[in-house]
């Protein structure tokens, strides 16, 4: 059975080394032509002798007439970042199938694992659903669900979405070999869908008059340590200046104070004041650096709702104290 491979990132690449290890043959892996050291995609592509071609190369309708004469059986989507067109869609014997890191059709779109942690879900997923035109729309083959960690944040539940989404690509190839017609297609409850977009909650303005749940919610979507995040840090205001919150803890301990008032505050982090209780905030972000909080913050003042501009110069800049790296 000849399969394509589109993708990036870490998914892919555990597909890849999946895949390498059954009989199927990959004709070739479409993803980034500049590997980024030896953990890439391509790099492993490489390593294996399988050819690699440009993963824009989806995007162009002709190029489904590539994948037919290459006699391509199934297209597998992993985290490719590139639409694929219909013509292309159309051009393998069997079908194109993505592995989609949520569950569908309650979480299609983009960045879904920070939605799920941001809107409290305890309960999570990953799908391998037949591709259509309408983006994670397309019938479902197989999925598994599994639970959301209390202290979950988005790449570890990326990482379970891989963990539990490779046996369901290679359950969904055993089949293929045996007999393509026995592939589930469950039609999707698309009266259920709900499609995320590149927009950012609250527009990435933390409010301390939240219950400390979704404060401290917030904080975890946001944070993909040691990477960059794409929602950046949910902002705040403090003497000014607009500072990122990009690591927080709830305490459940009760708190009687004003939303953003600050109170203890030493190398362990500083509390805050939510509406119910106090949240332990353990990292800033001032600008591109990370900053303790208690270089910065003071007992007894106050954070308040934040400003949607961006950044405006650095404590650094004024001498308030050193930046961590």
């Amino acid at each position: 059975m000849r399969i394509l491979l589109i993708g990036e990132e870490s998914a892919a690449l555990q597909v890849l080394k999946a895949i390498a290890g059954t009989g199927y043959e990959i004709v070739a892996v479409m993803t980034s032509l500049s590997p980024k050291g030896d953990l890439s995609i391509a790099a492993a592509a490489n390593r294996l002798a399988y050819a690699i071609w440009p993963a824009q190369r989806v995007k162009d309708p002709h190029f489904g007439v590539e994948v037919k004469s290459a006699r391509i059986d199934i297209i597998l989507n992993v985290h490719s970042r590139y639409i694929v067109q219909k013509e292309v869609l159309l051009a393998p014997r069997i079908g194109a199938f993505n592995m989609h890191p949520g569950p569908l059709p309650e979480y299609a779109g983009l960045n879904t694992v920070s939605w799920a942690i941001y809107r409290g879900e305890s309960n999570y997923g990953v799908t391998v659903h037949w591709m259509s035109q309408e983006i994670d729309a397309g019938d479902i083959a197989y999925e598994k669900r599994f639970s959301v960690d209390e202290n979950e944040t988005p790449i570890s539940l990326i990482h379970k979405c891989v963990i539990h989404g490779v046996p369901l690509i290679l359950q969904m190839l055993e089949t293929a070999f045996v007999n393509p017609h026995a592939i589930p297609r469950i039609k999707q409850q698309l009266q259920r869908r709900r499609y995320f977009g590149k927009q950012i909650p609250q527009n990435g303005q933390l409010s301390w008059k939240a219950p400390a749940r979704d404060v401290v919610n917030f904080v975890r979507a946001c944070d993909y340590s040691p990477y960059l995040s794409p929602w950046g840090h949910p902002t705040t205001r403090w003497q000014g200046y607009d500072v990122g919150i990009a690591r927080a803890v709830r305490t459940h301990k009760a708190c009687n104070e004003a939303p953003g008032v600050v109170g203890q505050c030493d190398t362990a982090g500083a509390l805050i004041a939510c509406a119910d209780e106090w949240v332990l905030v353990q990292r800033l972000k001032i600008a591109s650096r990370s900053v303790m909080p208690h270089l910065i913050l003071t007992r007894g003042g106050q954070m308040s709702h934040s400003r949607s501009d961006e950044l405006r110069g650095t404590y650094c800049d004024q001498g308030v104290g050193p930046l961590t790296a």
